[in-house]
């Protein structure tokens, strides 16, 4: 197993590879390449553990020395992997709790439709365990702006009187997100049909509105 900072290569911690390198400015062709061709290993079965930098090199055409020129090792590659398949957060009408709360689900739902997205999540929620810093720099730019957006319309919710204010709002972000999330994440090939994330929000909105 790789360990974090990668046995493939440069040792530098996760936050460094956020840093540009000096030098002649990157090819954004070869990044999107590199990128594509990890995609396509791990849809294709193959698990992190199993891409080395020389196989991934390999796949793509190009050499091993141009994948270190953009990255200081496998986890860092990795980062971007991730990046290329996170959609922006979505943008939310402010109205209704309610529906900003099915938007929010929805996007979950959509995107484990997605044949790829969903394969590289489940690689990757596999692998984290061997990867600390990879998962916390992940959760610190990408799930953790996903959750304050969650808890943003909560608190809302709480301020409107549409919700009760005697609910831990970080429980429940985790009720209205995590049944999708299960559901995409944790049993591949569950129906995921529309309609579902209104179902799933009514349901909880049911047990936490403030009672007129």
């Amino acid at each position: 197993m790789t360990a974090p900072g990668g046995v493939d290569g440069g040792a530098e911690p996760v936050e460094a590879a956020i840093v540009q390198r000096r030098g002649r400015p990157r090819s954004v062709a070869v990044d999107t390449a590199v990128v594509e061709t990890v995609l396509h290993l791990l849809e294709e079965g193959a698990t992190i553990d199993d891409l080395s930098i020389e196989r991934i090199a390999r796949c793509a055409g190009v050499g091993k020395a141009t994948l270190y020129r953009r990255w200081s090792g496998k986890d860092q590659l990795m980062l971007d992997v991730l990046r290329s398949i996170d959609e922006e957060p979505p943008a939310l009408e402010g109205v209704s709790v309610r529906d900003d709360l099915v938007v929010l689900v929805d996007t979950i739902r959509r995107r484990g439709l997605a044949k790829r997205t969903s394969a590289v999540l489940r690689q990757i929620m596999a692998a984290l365990q061997s990867r600390p810093e990879l998962w916390d720099h992940y959760h610190r730019t990408v799930i953790e702006a996903r959750r304050q957006q969650v808890y943003e319309v909560l608190s809302r919710g709480v301020r409107t009187g549409e919700l009760r204010d005697d609910i831990d709002l970080e429980i429940l972000g985790d009720l209205f997100s995590g049944p999708m999330l299960a559901r995409s994440m944790m049993r591949p090939g569950t129906t995921l049909e529309e309609g579902l994330s209104e179902r799933m929000v009514d349901a909880v909105l049911e047990g936490v509105r403030k009672s007129v």
